[in-house]
């Protein structure tokens, strides 16, 4: 009887084991969720729908791409529910408008692309995005779930790419993944530091029942049990894929998680502030993130009345010509400071990596992330007090705290005193003559007198584009856009398209070198197509400049840096838009070339005034390394 209970007792475990068994095999083949969840094989819906259903839930209304048949049902859906679709020249170009508009709208930029190359022609906007915290989502077709690893067309490991360079990443595996995946990934890429988000949606994923189930069904499935396990696999695999896709679903927005300071820490930097004879801010990108607007971080900063210094994003913060926005000499007011408020700047090579911060300043950190925050503190600078938490809510509350203070009158007054100083010498500087072809600092201060008001300049070049940072005046908050620490060329084309559709009755300005101008310059046919007329400011000096006023004196050969005098605003006629040649028997006539131009861009045109520049020392030794 004992070996009978022995018996039973194995068999009993061996009957749970194989029911166990069944039950995580039925499971992972998804037979269980087909029991609950129909399959609605004669849907016409597809996930294209889906995703472009959760864009206009978020308040996206522009996506950007270059199409390609992965994505297809994708863009033809958010035309259908008014997102316009922007397609571009290049993907590269389709990522720095979604970048442009995150920046400029205070949401999430949108790009779609195609497979393959399609989204390895992204990696260096996304990259700039990344380094710019920029929140934006990349969407990227990708081959058939089962086909991936195959040897489909133009399937590479996706994923691996875009984990470096995005603060989340998924594969949609099922239609009906699609809504939660990308509600978390809009969340996570406005969440804490912004920046750049991937999904990959594999071609079935996006199109309907039927269509892919004619690409999975085997219509003459090979004879014995091998064929029809795996014909009834493939038909598994295709019930899984659909199973409750439409299934109602909430679209609405996730809460974002953004840091805040503590009181304990607003209380410490009020009382540093306080005893402070000469503070200084220096503002970069993050002091223009939602959730404060930034007019009202320009309100609380003029209340303090403490010299600032704007960097990235925060250019134009405190208008054109405001008593307490400092824009030169700035290392010799570092070194005089004795406080210093970093409110969004990182100590890189942009502040030589803290090393023009004097030892004897206080330094208070307030940044997003904890790693920009302390960048380098291990070697060349020392914080006195870290605030890992929201720039612009932190200056409400600290100007809160503040309450009756003001900045001692005679510190910016000295710093703006040194500014004017400077700025002759500039404004001297351009009248000199150049040995060819107009002086480019005269050229900068024409076009910086005659912009309208409600200009926005985007800036992508070297030389050019240097001088213009220190002559050209954005008119007020969120009218500046430059790539960032990434220093990346090419941007122009991209930034401007979406400057223009966030803003169509601004100016948009690209101030272009006309090395950088290569990069883009074929997006003057998407200008055209897509009515977005934006007047481009080319210094051409047939030279990568930046590069050659280094390379030349160091090494003694300017090989690799000539170009030509190129006949761009030729090519600009082409593409459909308006273009100027101005040379030095134009030099009168600048100012008129220019109101012409700005007449053509209200007419709906895209104008190019493709300027001949010569050579002048006001940059030399600006290489950094």
């Amino acid at each position: 009887m004992e070996s009978f209970g022995v018996l039973g007792t194995v068999l009993g475990c061996f009957t749970s084991i194989l029911v166990g068994g069944l039950l995580f095999a039925a499971y992972k083949l998804g037979l269980i969720y087909q029991l609950f969840h129909k399959v609605e094989t004669k849907s016409p819906r597809n996930g294209g729908e889906t995703v472009a259903d959760v864009l206009r839930a978020h308040g996206v209304k522009h996506v950007f791409t270059l199409v390609g048949g992965h994505i297809s049902p994708l863009l033809v859906a958010c035309e259908k529910v008014g997102i316009r679709v922007v397609d571009t020249r290049h993907e590269a170009t389709a990522v720095f408008a979604a970048d442009a508009v995150a920046r400029l709208s205070g949401t999430v930029g949108v790009a779609a692309v195609t497979a393959g190359p399609g989204l390895t022609n992204t990696v260096t906007a996304v990259k700039n995005a990344q380094m710019a915290e920029s929140p934006l989502l990349l969407m990227g077709g990708a081959a058939a779930t089962l086909l991936q690893g195959r040897g489909a067309l133009q399937d590479i490991d996706q994923m691996s790419l875009f984990k470096p360079l995005c603060k989340f990443c998924a594969s949609i595996r099922t239609v009906k993944e699609i809504i939660p995946t990308m509600k978390k990934a809009l969340a996570i890429a406005q969440s804490g530091t912004p920046g750049p988000v991937f999904i990959e949606f594999p071609i079935d994923t996006l199109y309907p029942f039927h269509l892919v189930s004619n690409e999975f069904i085997v219509k003459n499935p090979p004879k014995g049990l091998m064929g029809k396990i795996v014909a009834w696999y493939l038909y598994n695999h295709l019930m899984n894929l659909f199973a409750g896709a439409w299934e109602p679903r909430d679209m609405s927005p996730l809460p974002l998680q953004i840091p805040q300071a503590t009181e304990d820490q607003v209380q410490k930097c009020i009382e540093m502030v306080s005893r402070a004879k000469k503070p200084v801010i220096l503002l970069g990108s993050q002091a223009t993130l939602p959730p404060t607007p930034v007019e009202e971080t320009r309100k609380v900063l003029e209340g303090l009345g403490v010299p600032c210094f704007l960097g990235g994003m925060a250019r134009g913060l405190l208008g054109k010509n405001n008593p307490i926005h400092i824009r030169q000499n700035k290392r010799d007011a570092l070194k005089e400071a004795d406080l210093v408020l970093l409110a969004g700047t990182v100590c890189d090579f942009r502040l030589s990596y803290g090393r023009v911060l004097s030892r004897r300043s206080k330094i208070i950190a307030i940044n997003r992330g904890k790693k920009q925050m302390l960048k380098n503190s291990d070697i060349f600078w020392r914080p006195a007090l870290t605030v890992q938490g929201d720039v612009g809510s932190f200056l409400v509350r600290l100007a809160k705290g503040l309450k009756g203070y003001r900045c001692p009158q005679e510190w910016p007054e000295s710093l703006k005193a040194g500014d004017v100083t400077k700025e002759n010498g500039n404004r001297a500087k351009a009248e000199e003559k150049t040995e060819l072809h107009l002086n480019p600092l005269k050229v900068l201060h024409c076009a910086n007198e005659l912009m309208a008001e409600d200009s926005i300049i985007v800036a992508d070049g070297g030389d050019f584009v240097g001088s213009a940072a220190y002559i050209m005046r954005p008119r007020g908050p969120l009218c500046w856009l430059d790539p960032g620490a990434f220093g990346t060329l090419g941007v122009g084309g991209g930034f401007a398209l979406g400057a223009k559709l966030c803003r169509p009755e601004s100016e948009v300005w690209i101030v272009y070198g006309d090395g950088s101008l290569g990069y883009s310059i074929a997006e003057f046919d998407t200008f055209t197509r897509h009515k977005t007329p934006v007047i481009a400011l080319v210094g051409n000096d047939a030279c990568w400049s930046q590069i050659a006023r280094e390379q030349v004196p160091l090494l003694g050969s300017n090989v690799g840096c000539g170009l030509a005098f190129t006949d761009y605003h030729i090519v600009a006629d082409g593409y459909g838009g308006k273009g100027f040649l101005v040379r030095r028997e134009d030099e009168d006539k600048l100012s008129d070339v220019i109101r012409q131009a700005q007449k053509e861009a209200k007419e709906g045109n895209a104008t190019l005034l493709n300027v001949m520049i010569g050579k002048t020392n006001f940059r030399d030794g600006s290489i950094s390394l």
